[in-house]
Order: structure tokens, then C-alpha cells, then sequence
């Protein structure tokens, strides 16, 4: 692929962990959520599910911008072995004729997703700040489409 891919330790970390909580403004308020993710690092994309009803998605559609931003971190007491991911993305329910690939890749990550119900979404990342300490106290990588 052509396209500018985050650095492989960022990608690395995203696969590794799988809930992110993301944030979206629709311009009178702010919200954050938290979902389980697949990441697919081809495609620097993010795949979440979640229902219309939802206030996240309310706020999503009628802000009509599509745009979160998110955060995926490791717990952890060691500040030595602090790792995290902050971006920014912009959200998009999945269309119909890439419905398959995704929901495949989502369904082997979780495969117990079947029994639930939501519509699958991707984020397509446009900004990475990713915080490793185990490169130096404080090392930041960006990234940026």
C-alpha cells in the first residue's frame, strides 16, 4: 500500500490491546465512550460496533463531521513501562460492500460479537501521539496522515 503507515511500534501496540475510549463534540457538547477494537494495521483503520440509539452516535451524526478523537493506554504502576496512544480520526458507520471483510476481521477478535447486535464502524486514524518510556523517559513518536 502507498499510503504513509504509522511507525510498526505503533502498530504494534494498537494489535496488542483492544478497548479504546474515543470522544466526540457535535458543537453544544462533548461525550466519550468506551468500545472493544479491532485494529488493522494495512489500513491504519480501527474497527468498533455500536447501535444508533446510542448517545455517542447521536452526537456522531448530527455533528455531521465524523470526527473523534480517542486513547489507548496500558495500565500499568511502572512509569518505566508507561505505553499510550492518543488520535485523532474521523468515524464512519461501514458500507455495505465492505461489510464482510470487516465484520470477519472483528468476529476473530471477538467472536463471542455475534450474539450482539450494532452496526460495525471503522475510524480511519489521522493523527497518532504515541508515548513509549520504554524508549527514554517521556520518548513520543508522532504520526500524521
Amino acid at each position: 500500500m502507498s499510503e504513509n503507515l504509522p511507525d510498526k511500534r505503533i502498530a504494534s501496540f494498537l494489535a496488542e490491546h483492544h478497548v479504546v475510549t474515543l470522544t466526540v463534540f457535535d458543537g453544544e457538547g462533548i461525550w466519550s465512550w468506551h468500545a472493544f477494537y479491532v485494529y488493522l494495521p494495512e489500513e491504519n483503520v480501527m474497527v468498533i460496533t455500536s447501535e444508533s440509539k446510542t448517545r455517542h452516535i447521536q452526537m456522531l451524526v448530527s455533528a455531521g463531521t465524523g470526527l473523534v478523537s480517542g486513547g489507548v493506554s496500558l495500565e500499568t504502576e511502572s512509569v518505566g513501562l508507561i505505553r499510550g496512544v492518543q488520535f485523532n480520526g474521523v468515524m464512519e458507520q461501514v458500507q455495505e460492500r465492505f461489510l464482510n471483510n470487516y465484520r470477519l476481521s472483528y468476529l476473530k477478535r471477538f467472536p463471542y460479537a455475534i450474539l450482539k447486535g450494532g452496526d460495525l464502524w471503522t475510524i480511519r486514524i489521522t493523527e497518532i501521539k504515541f508515548t513509549d518510556n520504554r524508549l527514554g523517559f517521556g520518548k513520543k513518536l508522532h504520526w500524521s496522515r
